[in-house]
């Protein structure tokens, strides 16, 4: 293992190298995050379909339980048990706009580069106008659960269940449970718990109480996570044991214009609809996906209902839910209904980023609303929520601890074009050979597997290789 720990100590150097103006060292953490057996136990697996092009570089790296679809190159990385999807990024002759037409001259790939990555997903396709033709994650550390999604990296530490989306960063430091959606960012350091999206148009500003944050999220004495939330997932996670041992998925019944991932884990009494997607490492138990729908990349659904045409972004956990039809609920959030405490979404409701809905009673939030922050009881929708169409007609709003600057309407014109656009992708309306998306070009995918040194000075290292058509 010794090539493997000069590996993890030249990351730790680079990363602390580019934050130094913020004081702010990493090695704690990857310290404590790394496990050299766990480093050897998993097998590493890219997926090979007829819909997305195939090149795979890995070099000096170690992918220990990572997924890897399209074009994705890793050099001198820790990448651990991540999700690096490749099937939006952008194709050769492609048009990016920027009040100009800017045509890419070659396909884009993923670049992860001198960087630990721990249960991290990589998703989309490159925003930055500057480097169209590459996403790339460079001398950054992410930890457990963190989403990067269409976002350029360069000396950056995201902090356990952050999100990055759409936009670029440099040096900067993202808090614990923090959503940025900003364009670019220079050398900041931002809170725990924050959700920002700020565009010329509209703003739109939240920050988590500390004293709430810390019960959901946060580290132990020996800087490890700990908290409400970590803690419901890592109660699952070994459940997920068992699907790296079988190539199978047992006898769930998926109808034939839906797809479910070879990595997805599906319990109890789970019914899937038509025209369905289901991710690597979502997580479903006596869930009812319905027609259009989709569970995203490390989402748990428990004990719920998706009526249809729900999109549960990347990393968001619904559990003892009624959700109805057209509702969004966006990254990370937490849903965490109770048997005597139900949750119920009416139809057309965004639940934005990084919220948590904690329910004491039951909580029924009212269809065409946006929901935010901490709800914990029925009280609580009053200063965490606002009907749509009040928000359209406002150009400067604050309840509660939320404030919103800007163009309402073309803020919640945005987020149903979004949710629109993410459904067409995921092939929600496929009928009769048109509308393909996601769910019916991942029915042909096949899945290899990549294994490391087991023995000598490179153990734990996975061999220098290149994968190509």
């Amino acid at each position: 293992m010794k090539q493997f720990f000069l590996l993890v100590e030249r990351i730790i150097n680079r990363v602390n190298a580019s934050l130094r103006e913020h004081n702010f060292s990493v090695g704690t953490y990857i310290n404590a995050a790394t496990n050299r057996r766990k480093m050897l136990e998993y097998y590493a697996t890219y997926a090979v379909t007829s819909k997305h092009p195939l090149r795979l570089h890995f070099k000096g790296s170690n992918i220990a339980g990572s997924y890897f679809l399209g074009q994705c190159h890793v050099h001198d990385s820790v990448v651990y048990k991540s999700d690096v999807r490749g099937d939006e990024l952008k194709r050769k002759g492609d048009l990016v706009s920027w009040g100009k037409e800017l045509p890419l001259t070659e396909d884009e790939f993923i670049m992860i580069r001198n960087s630990f990555l721990f249960r991290t997903l990589i998703h989309n396709r490159s925003h930055n106008i500057a480097m169209p033709e590459e996403m790339f994650v460079r001398n950054s550390v992410a930890a457990h659960y963190s989403n990067i999604h269409g976002s350029t990296l360069e000396g950056c530490y995201l902090g356990i269940f952050s999100t990055v989306d759409q936009m670029s960063l440099h040096s900067c430091v993202v808090g614990d449970f923090s959503y940025l959606q900003a364009n670019e960012l220079f050398g900041r350091v931002i809170k725990p718990g924050t959700v920002w999206i700020e565009k010329s148009q509209f703003s739109f500003h939240y920050t988590l109480p500390p004293k709430i944050l810390r019960r959901y999220v946060a580290f132990d004495d020996n800087h490890r996570p700990c908290g409400i939330l970590f803690d419901f997932v890592d109660s699952k996670k070994h459940d997920f044991d068992r699907i790296y041992d079988s190539g199978k998925l047992g006898k769930l019944r998926i109808p034939a214009s839906s797809a479910v991932n070879r990595f997805s884990l599906i319990k109890g009494r789970t019914k899937i609809g038509d025209n369905v997607l289901v991710s690597q490492r979502a997580y479903l138990d006596n869930a009812e996906i319905g027609r259009g729908s989709n569970a995203q990349e490390n989402t748990f659904i428990v004990d719920s209902k998706l009526s249809g045409y729900d999109i549960t972004a990347h990393g968001a956990k619904i559990i003892h839910s009624q959700v109805g039809e057209n509702v969004f609920v966006a990254f990370n959030s937490f849903l965490n209904g109770k048997p005597e405490a139900p949750i119920s979404i009416g139809k057309g409701c965004i639940i934005m980023p990084h919220t948590i809905i904690d329910s004491e009673e039951a909580i029924v939030i009212p269809e065409n609303h946006l929901v935010w922050g901490f709800i914990g009881s029925r009280q609580d929708l009053a200063t965490n929520s606002v009907a749509l169409d009040v928000l359209s007609e406002s150009r400067k709003l604050t309840i509660g601890g939320m404030t919103f600057a800007g163009d309402g309407k073309l803020f919640v014109d945005g987020f149903r074009a979004t949710t629109r656009h993410i459904l067409e992708d995921n092939g929600a309306f496929y009928n009769k050979g048109k509308n393909r998306g996601h769910a019916q070009n991942h029915q042909s995918t096949s899945i290899n597997i990549i294994q490391p040194y087991r023995v000598g000075p490179r153990q734990g290292l996975y061999p220098a290789m290149s994968i190509e058509p």
